[in-house]
């Protein structure tokens, strides 16, 4: 499926306003500073779409963006930073939960992005943990592996398959070349 269309909706800081109509939701979901809104932009085929920021943290509301009127993209904060306060975290990260718990909203599937370099995180494991416990389907996407050499990249890909159940998808990736967009938006909209 290609997308024809991608639009800004909202932008919803609490649940009250949260988007709860039919269509299904494909959330985006990672660390602070790992390329989720460049990953976003390259799928869509837009620079600007999803604005994106060289501070981490930038994110923090949960955005939502039409595609092809049928689909949406669902870009929550990012999790882990640590320099803003931790009251305000906790509060993004309540936020985050409620989305992928409260069973208010469709969410259809769950692209997970983890820095290719980084590897996985403590924080990536729980929200793995989380996205089990509540059964929503989820895809590994390594961002930035432009960043590493094939080695490098081997490497970092079998080490985050390893801590995976068995049947997730793990995707390289990278918004500087374009790779693995088609593999991901086959894996996110053709259901």
């Amino acid at each position: 499926m290609s997308i024809k269309s991608a639009t800004f909706v909202l932008s919803v800081v609490g649940s009250h306003n949260a988007v709860c109509d039919e269509k299904p939701q494909i959330a985006f979901v990672g660390r602070s500073n790992v390329g989720k809104s460049s990953l976003i932009n390259m799928l869509v085929g837009q620079k600007n779409l999803v604005r994106s920021s060289s501070t981490p943290g930038k994110t923090q509301e949960i955005n939502y963006f039409l595609i092809n009127d049928t689909t949406y993209f669902v870009d929550l904060p990012g999790y882990g930073y640590a320099k803003i306060g931790r009251k305000y975290r906790e509060k993004l990260r309540k936020l985050i939960l409620w989305y992928f718990i409260s069973g208010e909203v469709p969410v259809t599937t769950v692209v997970l992005i983890v820095d290719a370099k980084v590897g996985m995180r403590d924080f990536d494991r729980e929200m793995i943990a989380v996205l089990m416990e509540y059964r929503h389907p989820f895809l590994v996407v390594l961002n930035k592996c432009d960043k590493l050499n094939q080695k490098e990249l081997h490497a970092s890909y079998n080490d985050v398959v390893a801590q995976l159940p068995a049947g997730v998808e793990v995707v390289a990736a990278s918004a500087t070349t374009k790779k693995g967009r088609n593999d991901i938006l086959a894996l996110v909209l053709d259901q």
